[in-house]
């Protein structure tokens, strides 16, 4: 007998905001004691006085900007230098348990657009307690609450959290799970339910890990998955149950919506007087068919069993893996090489065939005492080409302990691209064909390691500390600023002692730094640089005066002052080295 859960997600669009962390209201900057008028002061508002951003003007605040608070004197520092290396695990997706997020307080709708009209796609407990419901025109429901909380749904990241939902289900529950978009999963528990002691420990089982997710959940099991879905989402109970056998008593006395009908059979349905699924049993499949539609008579065989529903199940990516036993166990680093080898051919004609690249590969050799030696390496660009593999894996061939015997083999692609043909126009013409630095980089990589190997790009921010960042080796970085900065930042400022310098705008005459005295013979500036007040608080005030000076033996700096000279809240005047020309 068939058994097919319906997992029904009612608040998934809201919750699911809720935990990206976009539902909480951005800071407005109204709320911070702003002010046009920093304080008396003689630089001229041009050249490099920027006393904000163009992109904090129209309100477009990039997620890295949200920077954890540390704060060094009346402004913050960087947290890391963009020069210094990356940890061994930043390329990595962990997910972590987060703290419980709040539910919104305030009324929130999503709205999606359908033919002329935006209509309300998901609403939150308050919206709901208002009468705002799914369906309704987005107009009537301004007109009902003004202050409504109005967001555009997006279904595309809905769909795909949905779809690693359905992944995770196909990996640890059952093998065959489909999506019943937009709101929940079906789930064919056919012969494996009593892995986890029965279907009651099953649904309890789901309820706690949607609980942990934080996502409401219900869920119902019976024959048919129409039966499933219709009493998942209308029997009003977390877990429904139904006896084998039992599935069109059960829902005959749920209303017609359960069967997944269209909005006009639903109409022509109204106009006879059928509300409910019990209303249609009795009658006629030919009179019914010609009044409701063919898809409404379907609906309701594969509901009651009648009409066969099949579930389009998803399939999980399967990592390409080569693995190789061997007759004997092997020790020499000649038998070794020659395993790996073997090993990578094999994993590339896998490759080729579902026309894939691998990124990242992990070889894993079974010694005889049942320990494992792990070896991996990492492509800077999807490749197939089974010689450069090998070298790579050559590069770490001495990390390898066979211990007594090596007598197994896997090499694993964990991370894999789609891998299309080459442009070979170049060749065919005669034309000399632009140099691929990616194989120079996969070996540079290999004896000095990936972190190692960078470009330097740009991101927008006026804190030199937060405007560059770390990139990939053959990524295409930006250019570097208009207006002048040094070869190298310090990865912290560093205060100086002992600064001669007059108030307000003038450079420093003399500055001490790590020990030793230096006397100022040229100086340039201020570049006036204002805290980014979008990303703290904290920077609401805060001011950096920056000149480039040189002293006496021709080395040449670039240091700050923090305040305008002029006002206390602006900073406390104190000096500090931010980095060295040439």
């Amino acid at each position: 007998m068939r058994r097919v859960a319906s997992l029904f997600l009612p608040r998934f669009p809201i919750e699911r905001l809720q935990q990206s962390g976009t539902s909480k209201p951005l800071k407005r900057a109204a709320e911070l004691p702003l002010s046009d008028d920093p304080g008396d002061c003689s630089v001229p508002r041009n050249g490099h006085w920027r006393p904000c951003a163009r992109w904090a003007r129209e309100g477009t605040i990039a997620a890295y900007r949200q920077l954890p608070v540390r704060e060094l004197g009346r402004r913050s520092e960087a947290q890391e230098h963009p020069f210094r290396g990356l940890p061994e695990n930043e390329d990595l997706q962990v997910v972590s348990a987060a703290p419980p997020v709040p539910a919104i307080d305030a009324p929130l709708v999503l709205s999606i657009r359908q033919r002329q009209c935006e209509v309300i796609h998901a609403a939150n407990g308050a919206a709901l307690t208002l009468g705002l419901r799914p369906g309704m025109a987005v107009a009537q429901a301004r007109a009902l609450y003004a202050e409504l909380d109005i967001r555009p749904a997006d279904l595309a990241a809905e769909n795909a959290a949905l779809g690693r939902l359905a992944i995770h289900a196909a990996r640890h529950w059952t093998p065959l799970v489909a999506v019943a978009a937009p709101d929940g999963l079906f789930l064919d528990l056919t012969g494996t339910s009593h892995l986890f002691g029965g279907e009651a420990a099953f649904c309890r089982r789901l309820l706690a890990f949607f609980t942990r997710l934080r996502l409401t959940a219900r869920v119902a099991i019976t024959d048919t998955p129409g039966a499933a879905h219709a009493l998942a989402r209308f029997s009003g109970n977390p877990i429904t149950i139904v006896a084998p056998g039992q599935a069109t008593a059960a829902i005959a006395p749920l209303p017609l919506a359960a069967l997944r009908l269209e909005t006009g059979a639903l109409a022509a349905a109204r106009r006879f007087g059928l509300e409910r699924i019990g209303d249609l049993l009795p009658l006629p499949r030919g009179p019914l068919a010609k009044r409701l539609g063919r898809n409404a008579i379907d609906r309701l065989d594969q509901a009651i069993g009648r009409l066969a529903e099949p579930i389009d199940s998803v399939v999980p990516f399967e990592a390409p893996v080569a693995e190789r036993r061997l007759l004997e166990p092997i020790c020499t680093a000649e038998a070794i090489a020659q395993v790996m080898s073997d090993l990578t051919q094999d994993l590339v004609d896998a490759l080729r065939a579902r026309g894939l690249g691998v990124r990242q590969a992990t070889l894993a050799f079974l010694r005889v005492d049942g320990t494992e030696q792990t070896i991996g390496v990492g492509l800077a660009r999807a490749s197939r080409n089974a010689q450069h593999l090998i070298k790579l894996l050559t590069f770490r061939l001495e990390r390898i302990d066979p211990g007594m015997g090596i007598e197994a083999g896997r090499l694993t692609a964990r991370h894999t691209e789609v891998l299309d043909a080459e442009n070979c126009a170049s060749v065919l013409t005669g034309e000399t064909p632009e140099m691929d630095i990616a194989g120079l980089v996969d070996r540079l990589a290999g004896r000095i390691g990936h972190n190692a190997l960078f470009k330097s790009t740009l991101v927008e921010s006026d804190v030199p500390e937060r405007a560059v960042v770390r990139t990939g080796p053959l990524s295409e970085a930006t250019g570097w600023p208009t207006w002048k900065r040094p070869a190298r930042l310090l990865a912290r400022p560093e205060p100086l002692f002992g600064v001669i310098a007059l108030l307000p705008d003038h450079p420093p005459r003399r500055f001490g730094w790590r020990g030793q005295m230096h006397d100022v013979i040229a100086g340039d500036g201020p570049e006036r640089i204002y805290g980014e007040w979008w990303v703290r608080d904290g920077e609401v005030w805060a001011v950096r005066d920056y000149y480039r000076v040189e002293d006496c033996e021709g080395r040449r700096f670039w240091l700050f002052r923090r305040g305008d000279g002029v006002e206390v809240e602006t900073g406390d005047r104190s000096w500090w080295m931010h980095g060295a020309f040439g």
